[in-house]
């Protein structure tokens, strides 16, 4: 589930810092305490409508373009909520299994270079992984809508005899 708070804080925040602006300037334009619009731009704190216009005001945006980003990205998030599903190393009779028998993000990456398929959340990342019998693996980490770490690696014939990983992340 999206957060709409947090994902209009994330794209104030993404505007703020494309400006090269600090918290302390914006919060002075738009007359709001630094702490408040830490919040907000946290998804802490929900923003009312008045305060959202001061803060695009602000940043020298249309409160309009700040919703449409918000709503591309809520838009992306749900879509890839239904690309991104658990694969089938859960058994389908618990497919809701608590966060301790959840493996950790070193184990599905551990059995990323054994070939398994797999996926594991943490708190409030989830790290999703394929794996393909090429000896391919690629796993996504998403931190939020706005923030994901992309991770693959493939196996390589070395010429002592032994396959080594190579790893991409971006």
């Amino acid at each position: 589930m999206v957060l709409l708070r947090r994902v209009i804080g994330d794209a104030l925040r993404a505007r703020r810092q494309g400006q090269r602006r600090t918290l302390r300037e914006v919060s002075t334009a738009a007359n709001v305490s630094l702490g408040y619009l830490s919040e907000i731009e946290r998804g802490q704190k929900e923003a009312s409508s008045e305060l959202l216009a001061a803060i695009c005001d602000a940043l020298g945006a249309q409160l309009s373009e700040v919703l449409r980003d918000v709503s591309h990205t809520v838009a992306v998030a749900e879509q890839r909520q239904g690309l991104l599903v658990p694969f089938p190393e859960q058994s389908p009779t618990s497919p809701e299994r608590s966060l301790k028998e959840r493996p950790s993000r070193s184990e599905v990456l551990r059995s990323a270079s054994d070939g398994a398929v797999g996926t594991a959340e943490r708190s409030d990342a989830a790290v999703h992984q394929v794996a393909t019998e090429g000896g391919v693996t690629v796993s996504v980490r998403s931190d939020s809508p706005l923030k994901a770490t992309l991770r693959a690696s493939r196996r390589v014939p070395n010429t002592g005899g032994r396959d080594r990983d190579v790893v991409c992340a971006a």
